[in-house]
């Protein structure tokens, strides 16, 4: 039994220690990974081409600025070189021996230790060898950029070499800020190629801005030159010219100053010439702007009046003959109008009208006799006397159409007179018809509200007449009479046959109620008021609601059936 116990406690000691190994040997396997790791992470920072770079960068001969940023990340990689490499081996040292030892706890404290180091120095690693590389694209930067520069420099030293006519007086100062950009590129050079790119950078950059804006300003120089020298004194040579073969022919221009206008767009020119010379670029195109537009102005003087001139020569005898043609038509007009005022009234005020025509005939014709000598004479512009000619031919226009507008007025006066005499007539005979009709129906009487529209259409159709037959007919008043009886002879035509139909459906009712007269005493007590209402105060409409409604009381019905009947057989009644 105690044998047993003691084998027992020896096996259990040897599983443990069994196990305890077990573990201790996988955890060591496992730092035995991470100091891998960390070897591989060392070695692949102690081969990085950093020194290589340092020389590469050497080799450009760095000063000033470049050379001070240079070496500050020169200094960080030698210090990282002493200081952290040795610290970081240490440690790597440090982390073998502890997991040797199978002091685990101490060696994964280690092992981030270790990891941390390593973590910041390929920080600054990267940060040194950026640096470096900053630098070395700064001199390729500077190469690129000179390059497109200097392309740039040659095109313009090229230009004036060649084509330095086209600056005129400007040459002399471009050639000068030339000269200044040549000046700057040749800074740039010393300090680039003596090893500052970035104070280099700064140079070039002042180099370049001068360059294009100096580029820019020799595109525009020979446009500028060109108007100044040749566009510009040709134009206003043309125009000097025109205008003295204008005043030998005697024309009279609006401008009073015309030669002094010419005389005022020549110091211009020469003003911006100077302007030109200095280079004052801005300013040389204000001018030119303005001094086109002032060109342009004395050219559109000269040639208003050249057309001017065509259009009067052409109208003059137009206008002339369209003067008389106007008092011809108004006198003509006014003999007419006299005559037609004996006949009819004129209600638009046409004679007024007419006597203004004539005024305004008179006013044109007084300033167009003004105007043909002062032409003749040469004292005023042909612009002056076209504005005149316009003016008053759109007056004479007007003045005709208004003339015309007013005689087929006075045509229609008649044609008006003799439609309306025709509608009177026919009016009347209507009317005549109308009367026969009624008593042909041979109706006991007619109603008194009846006769009073039989009377006031006749007595509308009396005046009519009496308007017609007037001395001076009034064709306004006629014709709204003509409009008044023609509206009330169709109200008494309707009210005729209305007024037949109920006296004849009367007739029919009755008829048809006397079957009942003996049968229903309210049919024969209805016969009788019916009977008084139609023969005795001519009320047919009453009388045919007295017997319709007693007929319906005792036939339901029937009313309707003969209403239907007398419409569908009407002619045979009326």
């Amino acid at each position: 039994m105690g044998s047993n116990l003691i084998l027992g406690i020896v096996i259990a000691i040897v599983v443990i220690a069994a196990i305890v190994y077990g573990v201790g040997f996988f955890i060591r396997n496992k730092n035995q990974e991470k100091l891998k790791a960390l070897e591989d992470r060392k070695k692949a920072l102690f081969d990085l081409p950093i020194n290589d770079e340092i020389d590469e960068i050497k080799k450009m001969h760095l000063v000033g600025q470049s050379q001070d940023s240079f070496n500050k990340w020169q200094q960080k990689w030698e210090k990282l070189s002493t200081d952290k490499f040795p610290e970081l081996e240490s440690q790597i040292f440090e982390v073998e021996n502890l997991n040797e030892a199978f002091r685990f706890v101490k060696a994964k404290e280690a092992i981030a230790k270790a990891q941390a180091t390593m973590d910041d120095m390929e920080k600054e690693i990267d940060k040194v060898r950026q640096g470096f590389k900053e630098l070395r694209e700064s001199e390729e930067r500077n190469s690129t950029k000179i390059q497109q520069a200097l392309d740039v420099y040659e095109e313009m030293k090229k230009a004036l070499r060649e084509n330095g006519d086209q600056f005129g007086p400007a040459l002399a100062e471009v050639q000068k800020q030339v000269k200044n950009v040549e000046g700057e590129f040749t800074q740039f050079i010393t300090l680039n190629t003596s090893g500052d790119p970035m104070e280099a950078h700064n140079v070039l950059e002042t180099a370049e801005k001068d360059t294009f804006e100096l580029e820019t300003l020799m595109r525009k120089i020979p446009d500028e030159y060109e108007k100044l020298h040749k566009t510009f004194p040709e134009q206003l040579e043309e125009i000097t010219e025109g205008y003295q073969t204008l005043m030998d022919q005697g024309y009279v221009l609006p401008e009073p100053n015309f030669a002094e206008d010419i005389r005022h767009v020549h110091h211009r020119v020469e003003s911006t010439l100077e302007d030109l010379e200095k280079v004052e670029i801005s300013d040389v195109e204000a001018a030119n702007v303005e001094t086109a537009q002032e060109i342009d102005q004395l050219y559109d003087i000269m040639e208003k009046e050249i057309a001017a001139k065509q259009y009067v020569v052409k109208n003059r005898k137009a206008l002339a003959d369209s003067i008389d043609h106007a008092t011809n038509n108004n006198r003509q007009l006014l003999i007419e109008l006299d005559h037609t005022s004996q006949t009819y009234a004129l209600n638009h005020n046409e004679l007024a009208r007419a006597r203004g025509f004539q005024s305004q005939i008179e006013e044109i014709s007084r300033r167009n006799d003004s105007v043909d000598p002062q032409l003749e004479a040469y004292e005023i512009p042909y612009s002056q006397a076209q504005s005149f000619y316009l003016e008053a031919f759109k007056i004479l226009d007007d003045v005709e159409s208004e003339q015309v507008e007013i005689d087929q007025a006075m045509r229609d006066l008649r044609k008006d007179e003799k439609a309306a005499q025709d509608k009177a007539e026919d009016l009347e005979f209507k009317l005549r018809n109308l009367k026969r009709f009624v008593e042909k129906q041979r109706l006991p009487g007619l109603p008194s509200d009846y006769l009073d529209s039989f009377y006031d259409v006749t007595d509308r159709l009396e005046e009519l007449n009496d308007s017609l037959n007037r001395t001076r007919v009034d064709m306004e008043e006629v014709n709204e009479m003509v409009a008044v009886c023609e509206e009330d002879l169709n109200i008494l035509t309707e009210k005729t046959h209305d007024m037949v139909d109920e006296a004849a459906l009367t007739e029919q009712m009755m008829q048809h109620a006397n079957r009942y007269r003996h049968s229903h005493t309210e049919v024969r007590a209805s016969i009788e008021r019916t009977l008084d209402l139609f023969n005795y105060e001519y009320r047919y409409k009453d009388a045919l609601d007295e017997i319709g409604t007693a007929l319906e009381r005792v036939e339901p019905g029937a009313f309707k059936q003969i209403e239907d009947f007398y419409y569908e057989n009407r002619q045979t009644f009326v």
